[in-house]
C-alpha cells in the first residue's frame, strides 16, 4: 500500500480488522509484532478515515528504499528543460486523476484519467491525433479520433478487461454534465494494458463508480506516479511498469510551448537508459541467449498534451515522434504488444467550442516548418515518462489464491541501475599537470 494511495483519495481498504493491525496481530493468532513506521503510519491515515485494512493490501507492495526519478540519477534525455512539474500538467490545464485497487490477494489493479481542460469537453472538444505502432490493443474510441480529428471526453486508461466499464463511466459522467441533455452519441476514449501477471483481471473489479471517481478527484499539478492507478499491475521489461511522466518546455525563440507526456508502461524488449545497456548488464531482457525467451508482449499508451496550436494533422506527426522516444528505451514492439499514443492541444485558439463546429471556421496553426523542435521534445519527454514510471514503481506481489499462483513484480533495483551508469558513462579526467622544469615528455 503506497501513500499515494491515501493522498489521491484512491484507496479502497477491504476487510480484516484494522485494531489487529495496530496491535501487530493482523490475523488473529495472538503474536504482536512490531509495526514498520510506513504501514503505522497507513493505518493511522485508515482510521483517520474510518476505513479497515487488509493483510493482503499491506503485503501487496513490499518495503524498499525510496523510489526516484531519472534525474534524480543524473538521467536527463535529450536538449530542452522540462516544465516546474516535469510532468503533462506543466500544459495548460490539464488534470490526472487516478484509483489505484490493492485488494485481497490478487487485486492489483486501477483507473487513471486525463483531462485536456476542466470544462464541458463534449461541448469544447479539443484537437487530437492517435497514432498505433503495433495494434495488438483494444483502444476504444480510436477510430473516431483518426477520423475527425479530435477529442470530447477525458482519455481514460485502465486494464484489458475493463475498458467497458471506463466506457461506461465515461458515459455517466458526460450525460451528466450540463449542457449535453440533448446528446444523443458520446465517443469515449479508453485505453488498456493487461495486468493480469500481477492482478486477476478476470475478476473485473473496476466499475463505472471507479471511473467517475477518478474525473472527480482529477487535478493539476503533480502526478502521483510508479505502482498507483492504471499502472498498479503492470510490467515492463521483466520489472514493475507503472505510470510516469514528464515534460519539455522550448524556448522563447521557438514559440515557448510546452509538451507534456504520461505513460502506462506495461511492455518489453531490452531495457536501455539514456542510451546505458540496463536491461543487459542487469541480467534481464527479451531472447536472452535465445534460450530464455522472457516476455516482450505487453503494452503501452502514450498520452502528449501540448499548448501549441496544432491541427489534429500536427497532433498525429507529434504522437509519431512520441513512438521515437519509446523506442530509445529498448522496446521490442512485439507481436502480443500494442503500442499506441494519442496526442492533443489544449490551446483555446484551436479548441473546437460549440461555435466554432457551427460555422466555417478558420484555426491558427504553426507552419510545418515549425514543427520539428516539438518533435524533439516530444521524443524526449516520453522517453523520460518511461524511466520514471519504471523508477517510481514499487514491488508489488499477488499472493497464491486457488485461481493462480502467487507473482512478484520487483521493482528496478535502483542502487544497480546507478551502477550500471557509472561503469558505462566516461570518468571526468583529472587535469594534466604541467611537466616540471627540465624534463622532458
Amino acid at each position: 500500500m503506497a501513500m499515494s494511495d491515501i493522498e489521491s483519495g484512491s484507496l479502497r481498504p477491504s476487510s480484516i480488522s484494522l485494531d489487529r493491525f495496530i496491535a501487530g496481530d493482523p490475523v488473529g493468532r495472538g503474536k504482536a509484532r512490531r509495526m514498520p513506521p510506513l504501514a503505522a503510519a497507513v493505518l493511522v491515515a485508515l482510521a483517520a478515515a474510518g476505513g479497515t485494512g487488509s493483510a493482503g493490501d499491506l503485503a501487496a507492495q513490499v518495503a524498499e528504499p525510496p523510489r526516484v526519478h531519472a534525474r534524480d540519477l543524473g538521467i536527463a534525455p535529450g536538449i530542452f528543460r522540462p516544465g516546474p512539474l516535469n510532468a503533462i500538467t506543466d500544459v495548460g490545464d490539464v488534470r490526472v486523476g487516478q484509483v489505484t485497487r490493492i485488494e485481497g490477494a490478487d487485486v492489483r489493479t486501477g483507473v487513471t484519467v486525463i483531462l485536456p481542460h476542466g470544462g464541458n469537453l463534449f461541448q469544447d472538444k479539443v484537437p487530437a491525433g492517435v497514432v498505433v505502432a503495433n495494434g495488438f490493443g483494444k483502444f476504444a474510441g480510436t477510430t473516431q479520433v483518426a477520423e475527425l480529428g479530435e477529442v470530447e471526453t477525458p482519455i481514460v486508461l485502465t486494464n484489458t478487461l475493463s475498458v467497458a466499464p471506463a466506457i461506461d463511466g465515461i458515459l455517466d459522467w458526460t450525460l451528466a454534465q450540463p449542457g449535453n441533455s440533448e446528446v444523443r452519441s458520446v465517443n469515449a476514449v479508453v485505453g488498456e494494458t493487461n495486468d493480469s501477471v500481477l492482478n486477476n483481471i478476470r475478476k473485473r473489479v473496476i466499475g463505472r463508480q471507479d471511473i467517475l471517481a477518478a474525473i472527480a478527484n482529477a487535478t493539476g499539478g503533480r502526478v502521483a506516479e510508479g505502482s498507483v492507478g492504471a499502472g498498479t499491475g503492470t510490467m515492463a521489461f521483466g520489472w514493475k511498469g507503472g505510470i510516469g511522466t514528464s515534460s519539455r518546455v522550448l524556448p522563447q525563440a521557438l514559440g515557448g510551448y510546452r509538451v507534456g507526456v504520461l505513460v502506462q508502461s506495461n511492455y518489453g524488449g531490452v531495457l536501455t537508459m539514456d542510451g546505458v545497456p540496463v536491461g543487459q548488464a542487469l541480467g534481464r531482457y527479451y531472447l536472452r541467449e535465445h534460450s530464455d525467451r522472457g516476455s516482450a508482449d505487453g503494452s503501452i499508451i502514450l498520452v502528449v498534451a501540448t499548448d501549441a496550436p496544432l491541427s489534429d494533422r500536427n497532433l498525429t506527426r507529434l504522437a509519431h515522434r512520441a513512438i521515437a522516444g519509446l523506442a530509445r528505451t529498448g522496446a521490442a514492439f512485439s507481436n502480443g504488444s500494442g503500442d499506441y499514443a494519442i496526442a492533443f492541444s489544449t490551446a483555446d485558439d484551436v479548441r473546437r467550442t460549440a461555435e466554432r463546429r457551427g460555422a466555417v471556421t478558420a484555426y491558427p496553426e504553426i507552419a510545418n516548418d515549425a514543427m520539428s523542435p516539438l518533435f524533439v521534445a516530444v521524443a524526449e519527454a516520453a522517453e523520460e515518462a518511461i524511466y520514471n514510471s519504471l523508477l517510481m514503481a514499487t514491488t508489488i506481489e499477488r499472493q497464491a489464491t486457488p485461481d493462480a499462483g502467487a507473482a512478484r513484480g520487483d521493482a528496478l533495483d535502483i542502487a544497480a541501475v546507478k551502477g550500471v551508469i557509472a561503469r558505462h558513462r566516461p570518468q571526468p579526467s583529472s587535469p594534466r599537470q604541467a611537466p616540471k622544469k627540465g624534463t622532458q615528455r
